[in-house]
């Protein structure tokens, strides 16, 4: 223990001699979290539109008046012609276009239902599909108006997330993020710079076991992934009001498992790579990216193809994202999460092993 809490001391004392890393610990998580909480973000308000009238009826004006007037919408124009229409999807400035044809008004007159045309933009999927939701939204509002109920009356109720705002459950899982980064990256860049200056050779030569080294040098790091949840959660929590409604505790509980393999693959990182530019490119490319695609934090792991889907059993972000997810919107607790904890444990102690058999070949 004295061996390993000489290394402990040493590997904090040369954080702290770093200026540069107090604006890592303290300002880098906080500016994610910004950057990412606004930027990630997949709800789709105000989608752009453009109305072609051709009918000029009353019943016409109605319905591109409960189009324009919506909060859905935001109209860029109002054409005369469907060429005129067709050139602003083409360019762009309009992703959702209405065509009302001709004799409208005259089929709503005559009791017959109208029918219209909706053109969405295929290039920008999301925006697209959105925009296709939200134009059958104010379709049933101005069927309603006119007494044209429907036979099913649907009254969804959403749990958890009750105003389905993309951002609760977005900047949780950007902590996942930052704590893959910052413990992962620096854990690598940090050995491999021992290696890199000599200093490694120093310590091979002292009565040191490649165990103590290992955790002498691992401990610190996932101190500074304890500093950056504890940076974090503030913005989080009274910045972008994220509820909370599982106990904090859990939460740091479960964080630990997760660090556990993140210090591992900085660690196995350090002993693929001969210079720091190699482990920030291998953590970057090799590690973190796949991790991100693969975790649930974007894309729905449902709709990937299946040998993906398995895939993604071997990402431990994939676990942790539900943890912080089930903690901060759901409120449970071990109960619920075991399941996610024993996968982390076991990721774990996969990687530190392999990570530690590459070390010791490493120093032989």
């Amino acid at each position: 223990m004295r061996a390993i809490a000489n290394i402990l001391v040493k590997e904090l004392r040369q954080l702290l001699r770093d200026p540069k890393i107090i604006p890592i610990l303290f300002v880098a998580p906080v500016m994610q979290l910004f950057i990412l909480g606004y930027a990630a973000t997949t709800d789709i308000k105000r989608v752009e539109l453009a109305v072609c009238d051709l009918d000029r009826t009353a019943s016409s004006r109605e319905l591109s008046s409960a189009f324009t007037s919506s909060t859905y919408f935001s109209t860029v124009a109002s054409v005369d012609s469907q060429p005129g229409l067709d050139r602003l999807v083409l360019s762009g400035r309009a992703r959702i276009a209405l065509t009302i044809p001709a004799g409208f008004g005259a089929d709503r007159a005559a009791g017959r239902p109208g029918s219209v045309q909706l053109l969405a933009d295929g290039s920008d999927a999301a925006t697209g599909t959105a925009g296709l939701g939200y134009a059958g939204t104010v379709l049933q509002l101005v069927a309603e108006r006119s007494g044209m109920r429907p036979l099913v009356e649907l009254r969804p109720v959403v749990l958890y997330n009750a105003d389905l705002v993309s951002r609760n459950f977005m900047v949780p899982g950007v902590l996942a993020l930052i704590i893959m980064v910052m413990t992962m990256m620096l854990t690598a860049m940090a050995l491999v710079r021992e290696s890199e200056i000599g200093t490694m050779e120093q310590l091979l030569v002292t009565p040191i076991k490649p165990l103590h080294l290992i955790l002498g040098k691992l401990v610190p790091y996932a101190l500074v992934g304890l500093v950056e949840v504890g940076t974090a959660l503030p913005v989080v929590l009274f910045w972008f009001k994220v509820p909370l409604r599982g106990h904090l505790l859990t939460l740091i509980l479960l964080t630990l498992p997760y660090m556990l393999c993140t210090l591992g693959l900085g660690l196995l990182v350090s002993t693929l790579s001969r210079t720091q530019q190699q482990a920030m490119m291998l953590a970057a490319f090799v590690f973190m990216l796949p991790q991100m695609y693969l975790s649930g934090l974007i894309f729905p792991i449902q709709n990937m193809p299946r040998v993906f889907q398995l895939a993604t059993y071997a990402v431990p972000m994939r676990y942790y994202v539900v943890i912080l997810r089930g903690v901060f919107l759901k409120g449970v607790g071990f109960a619920v999460l075991w399941p996610q904890a024993v996968a982390l444990l076991v990721l774990a102690a996969v990687i530190l092993a392999v990570a530690r058999l590459r070390f010791r070949r490493q120093l032989g």
